[in-house]
């Protein structure tokens, strides 16, 4: 997958003499304290926040995972790598198989702390509440997205802190019920950190440090992308029942997924709400299936580009699309009233005013930065760490693309988060699959009428 860059030219702000040459010093001077302000390595996501060490150390702690596929699993496996002082000791899934993989994988490569005995492995749509019924202090939540809401309220009510993979929800009903469990969270004193490793990652906090000294000015528009090919489908299995191949199948299914805008576009659309702070006001989008026509793919499309309106007459543009043979382009560009930053994982750039470059070191790992920063906090080593509001709203700010791509309507911030859009199903018992259709904007309505 390659990452392109449409360069914007330097803005020629350079001035003759003296002072000149004093006040890029006193702003190099600035940006610098900035920079080193923030910390080298992840905190809380949020600027300022104090640094996370390559490792967490403190008392012993257990972790649960509910969801073994592979993201689940690589999040077990980073949060032994973020702590000797941690085990993971129970795992839940609604599939038999991938709870043993993920056992075998553990005990082979968890470094003597992923050793799970037999009767810490649960299985089916209730696996979560009997993991959260054993004496874990804090859960991985990396089921597919449409489960989360209820798992992440689930884990707050038993009194676990959290790491909870992004997206948080598909649905407004969900972000709703993520926000009140964030509440929750607060009142119990529990950490949640989310799986959006840009906001622990070095050369975003470096970044981000830097426009929020003034690097770029006032940031006013932004881009961003997650542009590439096709992914993995699952063939249905006749043993399995219509639900639980939709489940297996989970990311061309918009009650599970929130389709790829959601899924996976989430983490620049998350990169823009952190550098603009604030939430958009309307959103304006198109999308469609061009590529992915067969029935193994859902009913999901392959691309949407979407316009979003934020406070003060700052807007950015997104687009994502999933489509083989076509060029790839995962990145942020932060347009500022005195220069641009160019944000990719692995490097950074800003351009105009205040020039700088990101230097490769041999960074920590950013996906296991984030379970240093939840132990850390944990253990009491830092601050107590609840990200679950700002990956809602993120999650939320990409729900909102899609639905005015789906619809092909124009629509407001307020208006969605409040629409009376619930994608889960009223029951998950019987095994029978929630019906879906294509969107056809102009046909296919934001929200239920009520």
């Amino acid at each position: 997958m390659t990452r392109e860059h449409d360069p914007i030219p330097r803005r020629d702000v350079l001035r003759s003499g003296a002072l000149a040459v004093a006040a890029a010093a006193a702003a190099a001077s600035s940006l610098a304290a900035a920079a080193r302000a923030i910390g080298a390595h992840a905190g809380s996501g949020e600027p300022g926040a104090s640094p996370s060490p390559g490792e967490s150390r403190g008392r012993p702690l257990k972790v649960g995972v509910i969801g073994c596929g592979g993201r689940g699993t690589g999040a077990a496996f980073d949060a032994i790598a973020a702590s000797p002082d941690t085990r993971v000791t129970a795992l839940a899934d609604l599939f038999p198989g991938r709870v043993e993989r993920a056992r075998a994988a553990l005990a082979e490569h968890g470094q003597g702390r992923g050793d799970i005995a037999p009767d810490m492995c649960f299985v089916g749509f209730d696996a979560y509440l009997k993991l959260l019924g054993t004496d874990v202090d804090c859960v991985i939540l990396a089921t597919p997205p449409g489960f989360r809401p209820l798992h992440l309220a689930a884990a707050v009510d038993a009194g676990r802190h959290a790491f909870i993979e992004k997206p948080v929800a598909v649905d407004p009903a969900g972000v709703r019920a993520v926000l009140a469990a964030a509440d929750r969270a607060d009142a119990k004193a529990l950490s949640v950190v989310a799986g959006t490793q840009r906001r622990h990652e070095r050369c975003y906090r470096e970044a981000m440090a830097r426009i929020r000294a003034g690097a770029i000015g006032r940031p006013i528009a932004a881009r961003c992308y997650w542009n590439q090919g096709g992914l993995w489908h699952a063939e249905p299995d006749p043993a399995l029942s219509p639900l639980q191949n939709q489940v297996r199948n989970w990311l061309y299914h918009t009650w599970l997924s929130g389709d790829h805008i959601v899924e996976q576009h989430v983490h620049n659309i998350d990169v823009v709400q952190w550098a603009f702070d604030a939430l958009p006001t309307r959103a304006c989008a198109t999308g469609g299936r061009q590529s992915r026509t067969g029935p193994e793919f859902g009913a999901i499309n392959d691309h949407f580009s979407v316009h979003y309106d934020f406070p003060g007459a700052r807007f950015a543009a997104s687009m994502c699309r999933q489509q083989d043979g076509t060029d790839g382009r995962v990145d942020e560009v932060i347009i500022g009233t005195e220069g641009v930053a160019l944000l990719r994982p692995g490097g950074g750039e800003i351009q105009g005013a205040h020039p700088w470059t990101y230097r490769p070191a041999e960074d920590p790992s950013p996906y296991m930065l984030e379970h240093v920063a939840l132990q850390e906090s944990i253990r009491g080593n830092a601050p107590r760490v609840n990200e679950a509001r700002q990956i809602a709203r993120s999650t939320m700010m990409a729900i909102l693309g899609r639905m005015s791509a789906y619809s092909g309507r124009d629509l407001t911030w307020d208006d969605a988060i409040a629409a009376p859009l619930d994608l889960m199903p009223a029951s998950l018992e019987g095994g029978a699959a929630p019906e879906e259709a294509v969107a056809r904007p102009g046909v296919t309505l934001p929200w239920p009428k009520v």
